[in-house]
Formats: structure tokens, C-alpha cells, sequence
């Protein structure tokens, strides 16, 4: 398989007024293929318990970077 293409999908993840935020992106080479953002609101209790405002960020910036893509896809680019 001499013609392997590899993607890689970098996630960002930081607090930002409040919420923590997650930025996905696409890397098909040297540039952003697309990018997705995800966001979700810090819980006081998560603290405590397990972290999990950083995955739903995550998950969301993933679902809008997917979106982001496939709009692309179809749109001929």
C-alpha cells in the first residue's frame, strides 16, 4: 500500500469565560482541512467528580468538524 494517506485530527482543549472549549482540526498536510469547535459550561461539581465537560467539548467540536467536511464534500470542493 504505497498510496497510504494520513490524516490527522489535533483537539485543543481550554477554559474560556467560563466554559471549556475544544477546537478540532483537520490536518491533511501542511494546512487545516477544516476546523470544528465545541463548547461546554464548567460544573463547580465536576471537580469532584469525573472530568467530563472536556469530552462533551470534544464530542461536539468532532460532530461540527465531521459536518464541516462532508458540507465540503458535497460541495465540490
Amino acid at each position: 500500500m504505497s498510496d497510504v494517506k494520513r490524516w490527522t485530527v489535533l483537539v485543543d482543549i481550554d477554559e474560556y469565560d467560563g466554559c471549556i472549549r475544544a477546537v478540532a482540526r483537520l490536518r491533511t498536510g501542511d494546512n487545516d482541512r477544516a476546523v470544528g469547535t465545541g463548547m461546554a459550561r464548567l460544573d463547580p461539581a465536576e471537580r469532584e467528580g469525573p472530568p467530563i465537560g472536556g469530552e462533551l467539548a470534544t464530542a461536539r467540536a468532532l460532530s461540527e468538524l465531521s459536518y464541516r467536511l462532508l458540507n465540503a464534500v458535497t460541495q465540490g470542493l
